[in-house]
């Protein structure tokens, strides 16, 4: 029997609704993005994420900065957005340019407006189990297996990929929820044997069919993160295929990527809160 299909479209469309009655309660809310450059895929997240801000009612700013923008002027840019009181939320989309140093910009953005999870703080946090921003990607995907009722206590996961975005708070968010993880990254020798062993299959690598029907467990959660543009429209990083064996899985699109956009409104609404101490933040 086909996998059912996790329909992240209609959780995010809960998640926005309930978003909406939040952003009314708490009064004006602001969301800055930087964009350096002219990157189109970058172009694109950006365009999603401003519509569906405006949509609940939180008001996006959206900085264009020229591919040429030096780090001391990005960095000017990100000090601007820190002392705005009219920004709780600030995100810089990645990748930047190579002249820009990406570590140092993350830690330059004010650790409580750092919707995206990255600054050291929040990257620290997550670490310790007692998590404050996390990027919304990771924990979209956690609201899915929540709402499908996929039990993690005790599961075996495995998480294919190992970025600061996505795979290590993916790994780190499981291990909290007290699954038994494995990291997996282009190195992992035999990575389909890894991956047979998991409950719970999270594949995050920007890689078209890295992950085929015969790497996954019959009956097995397979949450397909990756959005690869081809010749026949987006597909994920595992093969379509890969339905006829597991138990649950994310279409692409329509899985994963609306719980990314519905998750960073959240946490645009979370960096409000903080900001006006109805939540406490560390040091704030």
């Amino acid at each position: 029997m086909p996998a059912t299909l996790m329909d992240g479209k209609a959780l995010a469309e809960r998640i926005r609704s309930e978003i909406a009655d939040e952003v009314r309660e708490l009064g004006d809310i602001g969301l800055a993005t930087v964009l350096v450059g002219d990157d189109p895929a970058s172009d694109i997240y950006i365009r999603l994420k401003h519509k569906a801000a405006g949509e609940v009612g939180i008001n996006a700013k959206d900085i264009r900065l020229a591919s040429q923008t030096t780090e001391d002027e990005l960095l000017e840019q990100v000090a601007q957005l820190n002392a705005d009181d009219a920004i709780d939320g600030l995100l810089v989309q990645l990748p930047l340019p190579d002249q820009i140093d990406e570590a140092r910009v993350i830690r330059a953005i004010a650790p409580m407006k750092d919707v995206d999870g990255l600054h050291p703080l929040n990257f620290g946090q997550l670490l310790l189990g007692r998590p404050t921003h996390v990027g919304a990607t990771p924990v979209g995907v956690m609201r899915l297996l929540e709402e499908y009722d996929v039990p993690l206590e005790g599961a075996r996961a495995v998480v294919v990929g190992r970025s600061d975005i996505v795979g290590k708070p993916q790994s780190l968010l499981l291990l909290h929820a007290n699954a038994t993880v494995t990291t997996c990254h282009s190195r992992t020798k035999d990575l389909g044997d890894v991956a047979r062993e998991a409950d719970v299959l999270v594949v995050a690598v920007g890689r078209a069919n890295v992950i085929g029907p015969d790497d996954v467990k019959e009956g097995a959660t397979v949450i397909d993160v990756g959005m690869n543009r081809g010749a026949d429209g987006v597909v994920g990083d595992v093969d379509p295929a890969t339905a006829e064996r597991a138990g649950l899985i994310t279409p692409v699109p329509g899985g994963v990527g609306p719980m990314t956009i519905a998750m960073l409104l959240a946490s645009a609404v979370k960096a409000a809160r903080y900001r006006r101490k109805i939540l406490a933040f560390p040091g704030g």
